[in-house]
Parts: structure tokens; sequence; C-alpha cells
């Protein structure tokens, strides 16, 4: 958990600010949220390729449709 001390009577805003985005940074809560965000569960290379291809041939589809004007 991040420690995050108070404001004192004259620090500014923008210190204050400052001071609790280096806090998060160095306490490495963002990165380890971003990198769970990222996660995809383990997958075989061939139901990748098959996803792969699957995914050319509607993008394919899609803009034949488009260039004849069909939806």
């Amino acid at each position: 958990m991040v420690q995050v001390t108070r404001k004192d009577e004259r620090e500014a805003n923008e210190n204050v600010i400052r001071r609790f985005n280096r806090k998060v940074l160095q306490s490495g809560v963002l990165s380890t949220a971003k990198a769970s965000m990222r996660f995809q569960k383990p997958v075989s290379k061939t139901e990748r390729r098959k996803k792969a291809i699957l995914r050319k041939e509607r993008k394919a589809d899609k803009m034949a449709k488009m260039r004849l004007g069909v939806r």
C-alpha cells in the first residue's frame, strides 16, 4: 500500500500531487495494475493462427462488401 503524507499548511497543491505521483510510481502499484489488464490466458499456436486467419477473412469480406456498397 502506498503511504501518502498529508498536505502541509503552506504547501502548494501541485507539490502534493507531484509527491503523490512519485510515491505511486515508486511503489509499483500502477505497473502491476496495467500488467494485469493486459494478461491473456495462454493459447496454443494453432489456435492463435486459426483466430488470425478468421480475422483476416472477416476483414477482407467486410472490405469487399464496403467496396460494393453492400452492408
